[in-house]
């Protein structure tokens, strides 16, 4: 696999996502998987809020967009843990970083905002295969340190199933799952940054491993990728968690 950074002019707020793209990648070859840093959408969505710099002014846009929050009282660096969509992220993805003086919030719909970027890529470039993945930077517990983090994807099957399979010594594997849609961002994170670096596109190509897909995820492949918070291993921790729920407007 190889992943390339792709440097792009300064995204502004209501700007054409699809343009700027275009302006430096005039053509991409079949097979492609170009990583989108979902603040560069946020820009272009107009998912921007004036930043007064006020705790409380964070906390309110954490509980109306979070799905479930942990107040910041109970965490020692003030940040409230959340989930957002399935995903667990600090203060719902929602920071100041180049921003430019405004807290940017996620897109209103991820997945539907990629789905729109693959299908306007796809037609430009005339391609039948190309994937699309939206990325954000997220810690790993545990560990200092962040890595970008896929929370939408488009054009390819995320998951690789090992079920059914041997491993090496011909035992039987029972639940193992590559998440490729992970890994994919997660590499393309070295080299888009987390600073002014300027690139908020990644390109990978030679992905042996992808099987790509004519057609948008279908609800049932979404679900797929989802586990409920009972169900996940680490359930022991998080059902204790003291969570609330999002906050009607």
């Amino acid at each position: 696999m190889t992943v390339i950074g792709v440097r792009t002019r300064l995204i502004g707020v209501g700007d054409d996502l699809v343009a700027a793209i275009v302006e430096q990648l005039p053509q991409v070859a079949e097979g492609a998987i170009l990583v989108v840093a979902s603040k560069v959408v946020s820009f272009a969505e107009r998912r921007l809020v004036a930043d007064t710099g006020s705790d409380e002014q964070l906390y309110a846009l954490v509980r109306r967009e979070a799905d479930r929050f942990i107040d910041p009282h109970l965490s020692k660096y003030a940040i409230m843990l959340t989930i957002k969509g399935s995903w667990m992220f600090a203060n719902a993805g929602i920071d100041h970083s180049n921003a430019d003086g405004h807290l940017a919030l996620w897109p209103v719909d991820p997945q539907s905002s990629c789905i729109a970027l693959w299908r306007q890529l796809r037609q430009r470039w005339r391609l039948r295969h190309l994937g699309v993945i939206l990325a954000d930077s997220g810690g790993i517990p545990l560990n200092w340190g962040v890595i970008s983090r896929c929370i939408a994807h488009c054009g390819f099957e995320a998951l690789r199933s090992y079920v059914g399979r041997n491993d090496l010594f011909g035992r039987p594997l029972q639940m193992e799952r590559a998440n490729l849609a992970q890994g994919m961002a997660a590499a393309a994170g070295v080299v888009m940054g987390e600073g002014a670096e300027s690139i908020p596109l990644a390109l990978l190509s030679e992905v042996d491993t992808v099987t790509f897909q004519d057609h948008e995820p279908t609800a049932e492949e979404l679900a797929a990728l989802r586990i409920t918070l009972e169900d996940d291993a680490y359930a022991p921790v998080l059902e204790s968690a003291p969570w609330q729920s999002r906050q009607a407007e």
